[in-house]
């Protein structure tokens, strides 16, 4: 055994393994299980800074969005037991979404496996369906359990990784060599597949791009916009991805959600080729299935997806390719040709025209209208501005009305999970200081992550706005269709947001009218960290839809 102060315990090899992947920030919930890891952090908090919140679920969720920033794991520490089961929601977000992702959990010691200890968990048993991999750290090999967590999160279809740090072994000597930096695999498409597509997009009458998925850079992004201007496609982005394209771009036409807008449903009705880049034609994105047929994805999908599972996994393709979406689009814009085509052209901008007619404000009852707000959010705030929410019905108004100019500007979880919202912007306030990052949450969604309100008064770009409607808006409706009249378990008794605000630190302001919010949002812009408590009626449950009962 060492010393605890000893440079080269295992604890210390850990910590130097993090600086090496180039990790900068560590989300934490301190826990006794890993005593030895905080002692070695603060031989580090030069180079690596710890964000000390409040909950686990929160400190998950921000390390799930530094991912989703940055396209290498962001890093969460919790101590066992509770605080990884607190924390595994974000482990589901995090494979739901492919995020690279890396959780580092304290665990009993290794001579106590299998007694039931305190706070014991088999955490293989546990997480082994949401993770791509469960590693318990070895003090003999340190630095290469460390580098594949990161390689694994990265790898093929990106996820969450979870390292197990039994208690023994962290003051235990160890091998202080750690491995350089990992990088994500650049498969290719291969020449054969690439002269196929190339031919397809071609000879296609309306070719639809959906964009989607995860792991995208600046430079892939662009040749899927020069890809879409040289096949005049129209564009759809996947299920709360519309930061992959440019929203004002002409041939943007919407995203694929839980709804689509008329303009998106003409694309997939009439496009006789669908180039699916990245997303999974999942659950969401097909409407529960029902979007595409197996006769027309047969005949109409060319898919590439970074991992082969996903390729064709619910509708066979007409052509699949498994490979980097970065490194296949550049090939693909550099390949098909150039083409003038007044049909395509026609159809590209009528969908257009009609898209941009659902941007228009719907008839509501109340006196706060949600598309009228994020109308002036999105005239307020700069194109690099990162919006960020969890889930509930109040996020429709949001997807519908807020358009995204780049990347990456959207921080929302596919999985669905609420309360994901306040600590997704935290990480994204800390990760681009100098840009204005707004949280949108419902009352529910808000009041299940409010303990880390704290955590968010330390950043002064951050906004956060609430939907107050005083119900669990998307259950309650739900409830009105199938059960009329017979409303159960959905009112809220909400606290006061203005007053939590201001108790947190956080300038606190309340919108009970549309024309309130423009002077507002310019106060809580200028004088930051902010909250707008947003007063709205329950029977405004979603764009062009009243809720009756």
């Amino acid at each position: 055994m060492t010393t605890q102060n000893s440079q080269n315990t295992t604890a210390h090899v850990i910590v130097k393994a993090l600086a090496a992947q180039g990790v900068c920030r560590l989300f934490a919930v301190a826990g006794e299980s890993y005593l030895a890891l905080l002692d070695a952090l603060v031989d580090a908090q030069d180079h690596l800074e710890v964000i000390t919140c409040r909950h686990e679920a929160n400190a998950a969720n921000m390390a799930e969005a530094t991912g989703k920033l940055t396209g290498r794991p962001g890093v969460v520490m919790v101590t066992r037991g509770p605080g990884a089961l607190h924390a595994s929601i974000a482990l589901h977000t995090a494979q739901q979404d492919a995020t690279p992702m890396v959780m580092l959990v304290g665990q009993i010691a290794t001579q106590d496996v299998g007694r039931n200890a305190f706070q014991e968990l088999d955490y293989t048993q546990v997480f082994g369906s949401i993770c791509k991999a469960v590693l318990v750290c070895d003090p003999r090999r340190v630095g290469e359990i460390m580098a594949r967590a990161f390689k694994v999160a990265m790898e093929g279809r990106p996820g969450p990784v979870l390292v197990t740090l039994p208690e023994d072994v962290l003051e235990v000597a160890s091998n202080p060599v750690v491995w350089p930096a990992v990088a994500r695999s650049r498969s290719a498409l291969s020449a054969l597949e690439v002269a196929e597509i190339t031919r397809l997009l071609t000879e296609a009458h309306k070719p639809l791009l959906w964009i989607g998925g995860s792991g995208w850079d600046a430079d892939g992004l662009a040749a899927v916009r020069r890809l879409a201007e040289h096949t005049q496609s129209v564009v759809v982005s996947g299920f709360r991805r519309k930061d992959l394209f440019d929203n004002h771009h002409p041939q943007y036409v919407g995203e694929c959600g839980f709804s689509v807008t008329p303009a998106v449903e003409h694309a997939l009705r009439d496009c006789d080729l669908w180039l699916v880049l990245g997303s999974a034609l999942g659950d969401v994105e097909t409407g529960g299935y029902t979007r595409l047929t197996v006769e027309q994805s047969v005949h109409r999908v060319v898919h590439i997806a970074m991992d082969p599972s996903d390729v064709g996994r619910v509708f066979p393709v007409k052509l699949g390719a498994c490979a980097d979406l970065n490194t296949a689009t550049q090939q693909l814009a550099q390949a098909v040709p150039a083409a003038a085509s007044a049909e395509r052209q026609r159809f590209v901008a009528d969908l257009k025209a009609l898209y941009q007619s659902t941007l228009a404000p719907t008839p509501i009852v109340g006196q706060v209208h949600l598309g009228e707000v994020y109308r002036m959010l999105r005239q307020r705030l700069a194109p690099q501005s990162i919006v960020c929410n969890g889930a509930g019905n109040y996020a429709a108004w949001l997807h519908r009305y807020f358009e995204h100019r780049q990347f990456p500007t959207q921080l929302a979880p596919q999985s669905g999970a609420m309360g994901y919202g306040l600590g997704a912007g935290i990480a994204a306030a800390l990760e681009f200081p100098d840009r204005a990052v707004v949280i949108v949450a419902g009352d529910g969604c808000f009041t299940m992550a409010s303990s880390d309100l704290v955590t968010a008064a330390r950043c002064p770009n951050v906004l956060i706005l609430v939907v107050n409607n005083g119900i669990y808006g998307t259950i309650r409706m739900h409830q009105a269709a199938r059960f009329p009249g017979r409303p159960m378990a959905t009112d809220l008794h909400n606290p006061d947001f203005v007053a939590m605000a201001q108790a947190a630190g956080l300038r606190g302001f309340r919108v009970t009218a549309t024309a309130e919010f423009e002077a507002v949002l310019n106060q809580a812009l200028e004088s930051g960290p902010a909250l707008i408590e947003l007063v709205t009626d329950r029977r405004d449950i979603l764009p062009g839809k009243i809720l009756d009962h």
